[in-house]
């Protein structure tokens, strides 16, 4: 048994799954949502989760209220989309140890600002789950999380994280984790921003041959912004995130076969937002390449492209399809 409480803010899909893969060998897990009714779900009759396959139903000690959680915590593990922060966190500044951020996109700054610099720590989630309801979540890849002090350093409070987490997956500590967030980066806006543009699983972009072309000049896109900023570029899912860029297209194949081999089950998170009607985080993924690009003077048309499809879909004015990816390849012409 971990001696921890941990808190769980956001009982969506990688929320849900973390908080029910931890109950029973974490000391104390709670999960913080929004979402009453899924709140009382996880609580009785418990939280329907399919992982890889394997039916679990997992009781949850899950509140809709901050104000209702009964000890401090001493991580937060922060699995929010970025539009729900704010409200989430600030009830809450003083009162957990440790906030870990674990969000898609570049979203760490902004829990830093909200909580302070000193209770922060960074992570990154490779692995996949889909929200199929109140109540009932699917993990559908298996994969790391990676971790991180935002200095680079070593502490005591990074190896207890690193023993929580590891109740639910393989957890790897780095010691560049800026560098690792924007590697993430990158599978987020290839994959996810190509997922939602098109309505389509990883693998399945992966297999439609406009689409993996695509997918590799998105990834482009995003080496070249993290190299104009100095940025270390770290492996995911033990590929080199250069290899995906590679002018080699034997070797960009092989990456990418090796990455859907462990991925390509995934649902955009991207595009479960999309269906089910709420905001996406479609700015601080896609529209971060595309900002970063700016600054530095790198293009980034098929982000910035990515961006415009999402914002049409969240409007109502189209659906995510295929045929996207004609449009998005008319704009490397």
């Amino acid at each position: 048994m971990i001696d921890a409480n941990v808190l769980v803010i956001g009982g969506g899909a990688i929320g849900g799954v973390t908080a029910a893969r931890m109950t029973g060998q974490v000391r104390r897990v709670m999960v913080l949502d929004a979402n009453e009714e899924h709140v009382a779900r996880m609580r009785d009759p418990g939280l329907e989760l399919d992982r890889l396959g394997e039916e679990l139903r997992v009781r949850l000690e899950a509140y809709a209220d901050p104000a209702e959680l009964p000890v401090e915590p001493d991580f937060a593990l922060v699995t929010l989309k970025a539009a729900y922060l704010e409200p989430a966190l600030t009830p809450l500044r003083g009162r957990v140890k440790t906030f870990v951020s674990l969000g898609n996109g570049l979203v760490q700054d902004r829990v830093a600002s909200l909580v302070g610099d000193d209770r922060l720590l960074i992570g990154t989630v490779e692995w996949g789950a889909t929200n199929l309801g109140p109540g009932r979540l699917a993990q559908t890849t298996n994969a790391p999380f990676v971790i991180g002090e935002p200095d680079g350093s070593d502490s005591d409070r990074l190896e207890r994280l690193g023993e929580a987490l590891g109740t639910v997956a393989e957890v790897r500590i780095s010691h560049n984790i800026r560098g690792q967030v924007w590697s993430k980066l990158l599978l987020n806006s290839t994959w996810s921003g190509l997922g939602v543009a098109s309505g389509l699983l990883y693998g399945q972009v992966a297999e439609h041959p406009r689409g993996r072309r695509l997918a590799v000049e998105v990834w482009r896109e995003g080496v070249a912004v993290g190299h104009a900023q100095g940025l270390e570029l770290q492996e995911l899912v033990s590929i080199p995130a250069e290899d995906i860029a590679s002018a080699d297209r034997e070797v960009s194949d092989r990456a990418i076969d090796t990455m859907m081999g462990q991925l390509g089950a995934t649902k955009a998170s991207m595009l479960q937002d999309i269906e089910r009607g709420v905001p996406c985080e479609v700015d601080v993924i896609n529209g971060a390449v595309a900002t970063r690009g700016t600054e530095h003077g790198v293009p980034t048309p098929l982000n910035a492209g990515i961006v415009e499809f999402v914002h049409s879909y969240e409007r109502g004015e189209a659906r995510p399809s295929p045929a996207a990816f004609d449009e998005l390849a008319a704009r490397t012409q």
